[in-house]
């Protein structure tokens, strides 16, 4: 929330930990445990990551899971289903950059937008820039390009005070950087973030609380600090690839997260914090590893499965592209798997007869169906 907050009290804002970033005096020797099994629970599921057939295909729907619940840690509530909707529409009109509010609810096309932020980002980042200003900045902008988010000049940092507040009790709980100091806060935020000599694991959690401490834009900064934690994973070589996701395991425990953040400005309890960072991660990685097993046995079994029902050279085609997208028109699926046309029409047929795809709008006129992957959407509901 920026600018006037005429009628909120102040009595337990607590204002930005200035001078206290990086932290200095932390306690090792209460993290050290904590980081080594932290650390290991990571290697786990990297290492299942590594043994899969294609983890972009077969993880490509958890991306659009964690726009659900790190949206909806912000208050802004959309179904897996509504998301993966939007999605199809997009990839059936080659267009990542439609704005959807017309056929979907403004909280679902919020949410789609950050699946668009976060692969922006990877690109980025692929394509050699650190975790900097400028990637900060244009996933921003995707974050909030469509939705209620589009009037908080999206992509530019802050130019007035905002406050984090609780709206039922009209409150102010937190007092972020002001904006005239905030070119300096990023600074030296992208100066620790690029600092080699740090374990990855302490880094990203410092850096979580330094992101939100900050608050540099009117609006997304949650789902953006979240988003942030696999990239400098990624980049700093703890995960191959930027696919784990935190925020199931950081909304099991909200209120503590919320908490913890403070009390690092208020407090300078930089190790506790850790110490629980440390814990979701560690919490996370074997949930992770429990879907990503799940998810492994249900290709392998569906290999099968359709290979019986297709007896067609294109089988092993079909599984990968409902894998990748099990919300999809059909008549994408006709032009981009790579199936001739004729066939790949056929094929989702015999699909949809056999039951392994769900139509959820059947074709009307010249619009052809919509159909769903449902055995791998009952895995990565969240």
């Amino acid at each position: 929330m920026a600018g006037s907050i005429s009628g909120f009290n102040f009595d337990e804002a607590i204002p930005y930990h200035s001078g206290g970033f990086p932290p200095k005096g932390l306690d090792f020797g209460r993290i050290i445990n904590r980081l080594g099994t932290a650390s290991s629970a990571l290697a786990r599921y990297d290492t299942r990551l590594e043994g899969l057939h294609n983890e972009e295909l077969l993880l490509a729907p958890l991306r659009n899971t964690e726009a659900v619940v790190s949206s909806r840690m912000e208050g802004t509530v959309a179904t897996l289903d509504e998301v993966l909707k939007i999605q199809a529409d997009a990839d059936d009109a080659g267009d990542d950059d439609t704005d959807h509010s017309d056929r979907y609810r403004t909280e679902a096309v919020e949410v789609y937008s950050y699946t668009r932020a976060m692969k922006h980002a990877q690109r980025l980042i692929t394509d050699g820039l650190p975790i900097c200003s400028r990637v900060i900045r244009e996933a921003h902008s995707r974050l909030l390009f469509f939705g209620r988010g589009a009037d908080k000049t999206p992509g530019v940092f802050k130019n007035d005070q905002n406050y984090v507040v609780d709206q039922r009790a009209r409150k102010v709980l937190f007092v972020p950087i002001g904006h005239g100091e905030l070119e300096t806060g990023i600074a030296n935020l992208e100066q620790y973030l690029n600092d080699e000599s740090i374990d990855p694991l302490i880094q990203t959690a410092v850096a979580h609380v330094e992101f939100e401490a900050l608050h540099p834009f009117k609006d997304g900064n949650g789902r953006l600090g979240r988003m942030l934690i696999p990239l400098n994973l990624w980049q700093k070589g703890k995960i191959h690839a930027p696919h784990f996701y935190v925020s199931g395991a950081l909304e099991a425990r909200r209120e503590e997260y919320l908490d913890r953040l403070r009390a690092v400005s208020a407090d300078g309890a930089w190790t506790d914090w850790i110490i629980f960072f440390l814990e979701a991660i560690e919490e996370q990685a074997h949930t992770n590893i429990g879907i990503t097993d799940r998810i492994a046995s249900l290709y392998e079994n569906m290999r099968e499965q359709f290979r019986d029902v297709l007896s067609s050279q294109w089988s092993p085609v079909a599984l990968d592209y409902v894998f990748a997208k099990p919300v999809f028109w059909n008549s994408n699926f006709t032009a981009t798997s790579g199936i001739p046309a004729q066939t790949a029409h056929r094929l989702s047929r015999l699909l949809v007869e056999s039951g392994l795809l769900t139509t959820i709008e059947p074709a009307s006129g010249r619009r052809a169906a919509l159909l769903s992957f449902q055995p791998l959407l009952e895995i990565v509901r969240a």
